[in-house]
């Protein structure tokens, strides 16, 4: 018998197996909290997963830049819009002058594309999709390689479309 799981002399074989689940799924939790609570950098118990979570900085403030800002931006040609999106969806539709800089191989292409861009330049990053992280990714990079003021235009393409903004396809061979 598991010690803790006997219910009673004729005890039914399902409660055992239910109670010795129950028993190694505790075993297992408190397992996984120990070990990271032993890492030497924890992850967090609870996480803010919402949209302005996902794109704060680590000193709190946000990423994120609206869609009003970056039509301001646009205007004023005062930022550089890089799209993050394979080269395929570029092609089929992207901000007006925006620049592809697909995240998949963005480490590679990164100074053919913004080429000698000072690290002051406004820089405005954008995907599709609410949930897509190529932009905020995109935007990591670029500040990882001393870029000081990037921004996300958050489900990017979709909302400057859907607002009627400025667009451009591009016509590639093939």
């Amino acid at each position: 018998m598991a010690g803790g799981c006997k219910i009673a002399k004729d005890d039914n074989p399902y409660f055992r197996a239910i109670c010795q689940m129950l028993l190694i799924v505790a075993a297992a939790t408190a397992a996984g909290v120990a070990s990271n609570y032993l890492r030497s950098k924890p992850l967090p118990l609870v996480g803010n997963w919402s949209i302005e979570g996902r794109f704060a900085t680590p000193s709190g403030g946000s990423m994120m830049i609206s869609l009003a800002g970056a039509k301001a931006l646009f205007e004023s040609h005062s930022a550089v819009f890089l799209d993050a999106r394979p080269v395929e969806e570029f092609d089929r539709g992207h901000i007006q002058n925006a620049r592809s800089l697909p995240w998949d191989g963005a480490e590679q292409q990164v100074i053919n594309v913004i080429g000698n861009l000072p690290n002051d330049a406004r820089i405005i990053t954008y995907c599709d999709g609410a949930t897509c992280n190529l932009g905020k990714d995109l935007a990591q990079l670029l500040k990882s390689l001393g870029f000081t003021r990037v921004q996300v235009l958050v489900n990017g393409w979709t909302v400057w479309h859907d607002a009627g903004l400025p667009v451009a396809i591009s016509s590639s061979p093939g």
